[in-house]
């Protein structure tokens, strides 16, 4: 099974209800691609530069899309998205912001930092069952990721 077969979906979420209602929204949208999650930015950071307690995964196996919220404990999204933004091997992953701040000054600094997109979680189930099959539909299926990098 190729990385393009995976399509690994980065799920950087710290609130559990969140994450469950997520997945339930995957399902119920039928988007049946493996969720990594990562509870707080350190989580997220060492999934994706395959340390701490990544150090063992395959690190081919790189995520398709990072779905990460901004209000994290440890390390919050706006730092991670910098750091990844600032390493050549994740520098063009597709970094969705998926949050519940609406806050202008979150959305400029997460464009700036090199956000692909910035999407405000629906409250209601339904609203955010829709979101998440867009999101999925365009960032699984339509968008043609970048070429995956040589180490």
């Amino acid at each position: 099974m190729t990385q393009k077969d995976r399509h690994i979906i980065l799920l950087v979420e710290d609130n559990a209800d969140d994450v469950e209602l997520t997945r339930r929204a995957f399902e119920k949208s039928n988007i049946a691609n493996e969720i990594v999650v990562a509870g707080d930015g350190q989580d997220a950071l060492d999934y994706l530069f395959v340390t701490g307690a990544c150090a063992g995964r395959d690190p081919i196996m790189m995520a398709a899309v990072v779905l990460l919220d901004l209000k994290l404990p440890k390390i919050n999204g706006l730092e991670v998205l910098r750091r990844v933004r600032a390493d050549d091997r994740t520098k063009l992953l597709p970094i969705v912001i998926l949050t519940s701040s609406n806050e202008e000054l979150d959305r400029i600094n997460g464009y700036g930092l090199g956000a692909n997109s910035y999407v405000r979680k629906p409250v209601d189930f339904n609203e955010f069952s829709e979101a998440a099959r867009q999101l999925g539909l365009y960032w699984l299926v339509l968008n043609e990721s970048p070429p995956a990098r040589r180490a």
